[in-house]
């Protein structure tokens, strides 16, 4: 029930216009009404609606209500459950710290992580419902949980709902290294702290809208804008608990709202909308034109240098009776069914009317990957739109298990690669400065000298670089103590020798030796096979690791916690490409001995991925506070350079952010893990795949 007769009031209107327009027809999606609020989720301006972003899209921006300065991303990966994750910070505070330790930290900050899922959608006769989790974990300054409603009746969006901590009577109680959601494990609680917030929004174009709500909000009760205990933002309540707005999209991408909020304060937000994997330019690939000279040679040499012309290499071809057989590496597309497409369109321009069968094994350091065979027959009926990709991938054969190389002549061959790549790191949240990173470039070389054989050497060089830390590394420190490792301007990031192997039913093995990543030096194996045609990858793995000595390119610490570390795994992928989904479990012993899982989860959206993961282990062999009772979390990113390349590209840059101050749940980093070679080259994703084999 409404607590003070301004809150009934309202709540009472937007539930008259619900009840009394329930049968008007309602819009076929939420927008125009996915504006963003000014924490960044979905909403007006600090309520959220039962509204989220369209699948496979992300939000970046930047609001400032005084004294709150928020910054936000926000991505909807899969239909209805919206993400966001932010960095609010609280004006004019950082005189007030007197903690030497947090010297240059700056101003208060919070991070936090929100979960929103619209569980039921707006239909004729009913609102869109959704339930919402903000900040669970930590500090959760700005925590709550919410059940809100919102019905539209066009050009208006009407929205009730009901939460507590942030919304409720009462903040919330830290929650530790845990996480605490009080709406499923104290509902009594949840209830008597819950109070009602609503608004309206009224769009008549997709261009702007206006907007007003009801937010209560107890400022003057929120640690927050406390520093050492000193009020020095609300010290009573404010003037008012209704805000207005103004929002205006000058172009489908970009949004700014104007607010006036709390009776006393103007406000402004600032969002960037784009769609997840979609290029920024459009992809255009010329298509194969052969020279004159070349139609007078043999169809193996005029296929070859066909496929070498395409963005392929290491390239062998045999005529086998009635069947023209290729192996070829793909080097630039960046979805296997592409590269196969590619492939049996040369093939089938170039190879002579005696053809019949048309086979394409791609291979990754010559270790075949899949082979597709294909009746020349039906490459016609594909090429000339009879058969559907899918059509034509259901009715071909494909074998993921292929593991023998053709006997024939090879072409176009390398053996050593490089590369240069930019990189930007950040570390986060150090008591000496809230937000330290390095920018620089990677450098690195490969030499493939046989079979699956890769000797590999990365140089990194940081132009700009201010990572240091005022913390201490703890206990059993195998990652909070990397900071050592960061600061360094230039580092050898990788001297190893890999090796891997492919067998008979799929089952892939790999070993590695020598500095493995930035921290480690060592061993490194494991094996993987795929099961029920790749919808599960099955595997064990294992290292045994010294600490290297940051200082010292090719030296080893002597005087470490630990001699050696070492892991042992049991790991799981399930794969789910109808959803563009996988899942993985890795179970075991960890770095630091803690044994216990780790799941991640990892959504693929035309080629980008975007990943987070929670891990939890048997803290006790830890003896400090920090790491006890902690559960590691992360998120990561893989962005593909063809969506703003222009043309096809297999090459991805990496972001990946997480607490690197603890100790819980860590592991090395792989080089060339062997579920990652497999990735999407298995029957079940081939098959989802398949649209990419079109024109």
């Amino acid at each position: 029930m409404p607590r003070n007769l301004s809150q009934g009031v309202l709540v009472a209107a937007c539930a008259a216009v619900l009840v009394l327009c329930l049968p008007l027809r309602p819009l076929a999606s939420d927008r125009p009404f996915t504006f963003a609020s000014s924490w960044g989720g979905t909403g007006l301006m600090e309520i959220p609606t039962a509204r989220v972003m369209e699948e496979n899209r992300w939000r970046i921006g930047i609001s400032q209500v005084d004294p709150a300065r928020t910054y936000y991303g926000v991505f909807c990966v899969l239909p209805g459950l919206e993400i966001d994750g932010r960095v609010t910070e609280i004006l004019d505070t950082s005189k007030e710290v007197e903690v030497d330790r947090f010297e240059g930290y700056g101003n208060n900050k919070d991070k936090s992580v929100d979960l929103k899922y619209r569980f039921i959608t707006e239909g004729k006769y009913r609102p869109a419902l959704a339930l919402g989790i903000m900040d669970p974990s930590g500090t959760r300054l700005l925590a709550s949980q919410y059940i809100v409603a919102s019905k539209q009746v066009f050009p208006f969006d009407f929205t009730v709902g009901l939460g507590n901590g942030r919304f409720g009577a009462h903040p919330l109680d830290a929650s530790g290294d845990g996480v605490e959601m009080e709406l499923f494990t104290d509902p009594r609680q949840w209830w008597d702290d819950a109070r009602v917030f609503a608004g309206i929004q009224f769009a008549p174009s997709e261009r702007f809208a206006l907007m007003v709500e009801y937010a209560p909000i107890r400022y003057q009760d929120m640690s927050l804008y406390d520093v050492s205990g000193k009020e020095i933002h609300f010290d009573e309540p404010v003037p008012s608990k209704v805000n207005y707005g103004l929002r205006l999209r000058p172009v489908d991408w970009a949004e700014v709202d104007l607010s006036w909020q709390r009776g006393e304060q103007f406000g402004m937000n600032v969002a960037l909308d784009f769609a997840l994997g979609r290029p920024l330019i459009p992809l255009y690939d010329a298509p194969y034109r052969e020279e004159p000279a070349l139609k007078m040679s043999p169809a193996e040499e005029r296929v070859a240098a066909a496929l070498a012309a395409s963005g392929f290499s290491d390239i062998a071809i045999l005529m086998d009776k009635d069947e023209l057989r290729i192996e070829a590496a793909n080097e630039r597309w960046f979805f296997a069914p592409k590269a196969v497409a590619v492939a049996i369109r040369l093939a089938d321009a170039l190879a002579p009317e005696t053809v019949r069968t048309v086979s394409v094994t791609l291979t990754e350091n010559r270790t075949p990957v899949l082979r597709f065979r294909a009746l020349r027959s039906d490459i016609g009926e594909w090429r000339s739109e009879r058969l559907s990709n899918a059509q034509f991938a259901y009715l071909s054969g494909l074998d993921a298990d292929v593991y023998e190389n053709l006997d024939a002549a090879r072409t176009n061959r390398s053996n050593l690669k490089y590369g240069l790549m930019p990189v930007m790191q950040t570390y986060l949240n150090d008591p000496s400065g809230f937000l330290k990173a390095r920018i620089g470039a990677l450098a690195w070389t490969s030499w493939h000298p046989w079979r699956g054989a890769s000797l590999v050497a990365g140089l990194e060089g940081y132009a700009l670089n201010n990572i240091s830390t005022a913390n201490e590394p703890l206990s059993i420190p195998v990652r909070s103590d990397i900071a050592l490792y960061k600061e360094q301007d230039v580092a050898l990031g990788r001297l190893l020798a890999d090796q891997v192997v492919k067998g008979p039913y799929g089952l892939h093995g790999r070993v590695a030796a020598g500095l493995l990543e930035l921290m480690y030096a060592g061993f490194d194996a494991e094996t993987a096979v795929p099961v029920m045609d790749g919808r599960f990858l099955l595997g064990i793995s294992g290292s045994a690791v010294k600490k290297r000595d940051p200082e010292e390119p090719l030296g080893l610490k002597n005087d470490d916690v630990k001699d050696w570390y070492t892991t042992a795994f049991g790991n799981v992928r399930l794969n789910v490409p109808e959803w563009d989904l996988w899942f993985d479990l890795k179970t075991g012993r960890f770095l630091a001995g803690d044994a216990g899982a780790r799941i991640a989860a990892t959504k693929f959206i035309n080629g980008l991925t975007v990943s987070a993961w929670y891990g939890v282990t048997d803290t006790s062999v830890f003896s400090d506070d920090t790491n006890e009772g902690y559960r590691d979390t992360g998120f990561t990113v893989s962005i593909p350079l063809r969506l703003f390349k222009g043309a096809d590209s297999r090459s991805a840059y990496r972001y990946t952010l997480t607490p690197w101050t603890r100790d819980v749940a860590q592991d090395i980093v792989h080089y060339n893990s062997l579920f990652d070679l497999i990735g999407r080259n298995t029957g079940v994703a081939f098959r989802e795949d398949a649209g990419e084999m079109g024109e």
